[in-house]
């Protein structure tokens, strides 16, 4: 399906003022920014709307060097509409539409979206060659007749908040940050599957959950999390790693939920991480491991009847 094929499916029944990006994460930037565009559609009489792609425009142009995703398409989206966002756009992002100018595109979104103003970061960029940088596409919306609002960056403790500083907290597994940078915390959602077992040997069985090659993750380590399973929320201990202690292998996400004692294979799961506990390390035998456990669930407990009440 060409863009003007899936654009054809989205006419508003007015005039609209839009903000154009990937939102991964949907982060306090992105929330910054949209809150923006609310007020700019509000102030003009205009609906509301969020142009996004999918996948990443980097996965298209540079298939090597992907961006491994903070949130899932459908957890974006609905992030998204909480906002109070009139209109979503949801775009597949092709080689036919990298190619396009930045004249082309705006044009696009002027015939099909009913564009009449454009909120935008300073650092935006679209078209061909990211050539449509701001200074750009004020000239064009000059010439064009649409308005363009650029925002200033929203910073946190004197840093820009963006989906790449949230990638490289994450990897420090610093999750105080990590949600302090979103305004969430930052979750996984994944089905659960047979792992071997060794869980059920230690007396502390875990959800062994089938994540995305594409998803990011937080450093190796042990987390105090909270996992939604059945309908409610348990504490609960996650490991992110390679279990060094019985041989590195692929990385794995294990999660220990605290007093559930029902099945979970094949179900849906979803961990939200609060606090790193302590780092991955590798144990001289299974009895050390157990014994090292026992005080991970323990924190983890501690953690999450503070963060829970």
């Amino acid at each position: 399906m060409t863009i003007e094929q899936e654009l054809t499916k989205l006419v508003p029944h007015k005039d609209t003022v839009l903000t154009i990006g990937v939102f991964d994460g949907v982060h306090e930037g992105h929330r910054y920014l949209i809150e923006k565009l609310l007020h700019r559609a509000q102030e003009r009489d205009l609906l509301s709307a969020v142009v996004t792609f999918h996948p990443h425009p980097q996965s298209v142009i540079d298939p090597e060097n992907q961006l491994p995703y903070l949130m899932s398409l459908d957890d974006r989206v609905e992030e998204i509409r909480h906002l109070g966002v009139d209109l979503i756009a949801l775009l597949s992002f092709t080689p036919e539409v990298a190619r396009l100018s930045a004249r082309q595109f705006v044009a696009l979104l002027k015939k099909y979206l009913k564009m009449r103003g454009l909120v935008i970061g300073a650092d935006f960029a679209l078209g061909r060659g990211r050539k449509g940088n701001a200074e750009k596409l004020a000239t064009l919306g000059k010439e064009m007749r649409f308005f363009v609002d650029i925002v200033s960056p929203f910073t946190i403790d004197g840093e820009t908040a963006s989906s790449t500083l949230v990638r490289q907290t994450l990897t420090q597994g610093n999750m105080e940050k990590v949600r302090k940078l979103m305004g969430h915390r930052f979750s996984i959602s994944a089905k659960v599957i047979t792992g071997d077992k060794r869980g059920h040997a230690l007396e502390f069985p875990t959800a062994n959950l089938d994540i995305g090659s594409q998803q990011v993750l937080p450093g190796n380590g042990v987390y105090a999390s909270i996992a939604h399973a059945d309908g409610k929320q348990f504490a609960s201990a996650t490991n992110i790693g390679i279990r060094p202690t019985f041989g590195q292998g692929g990385k794995t996400v294990e999660t220990y939920l605290i007093d559930y004692h029902s099945e979970l294979y094949g179900k849906e799961l979803k961990v939200e991480f609060i606090h790193k506990i302590r780092d991955e390390q590798r144990f001289t035998s299974p009895q050390e491991l157990k014994s090292q456990i026992e005080k991970d669930v323990k924190k983890a407990r501690i953690i999450m009847d503070k963060e829970m009440k």
